[in-house]
């Protein structure tokens, strides 16, 4: 079945001559990352470029640098904490009992007063 795009499979930009004409490409070198699960990443980095110290591991995403036998650690991941988690931390139990007991006699003083509370 032949269809009617003629330039199926070139590339944009590629000239008659293909990749030819544009001339040769920059010298490049390729720095190994090594991530702490053990997975190695190679890539390339332009001849005058600056060498980044870490890199992010494509497979598992854990930060990587170029020292094989010491592999950064992978990042502490805090769990997710509650607002109630939160409020526990900066009250103690008896603060937290006070607390109720004001807001409780503030309600039923609005209530026995015939305030309308929803």
């Amino acid at each position: 079945m032949a269809g009617g795009n003629a330039i199926r499979g070139s590339r944009v930009g590629a000239g008659p001559m293909g990749e030819a004409e544009r001339g040769d490409s920059a010298p490049r070198f390729q720095v190994s990352y090594y991530c702490a699960s053990g997975h190695v990443t190679r890539p390339s980095f332009a001849a005058e470029a600056q060498v980044p110290e870490s890199w992010d591991c494509p497979r598992c995403g854990l930060p990587a640098n170029t020292d094989a036998e010491n592999p950064p650690p992978p990042p502490k991941i805090t769990p997710y904490k509650t607002h109630l988690a939160y409020v526990k931390e900066r009250r103690t139990e008896a603060e937290a009992a006070q607390i109720l007991e004001e807001a409780v006699t503030a309600l039923r003083a609005r209530r026995a007063s015939g305030e309308i509370i929803y």
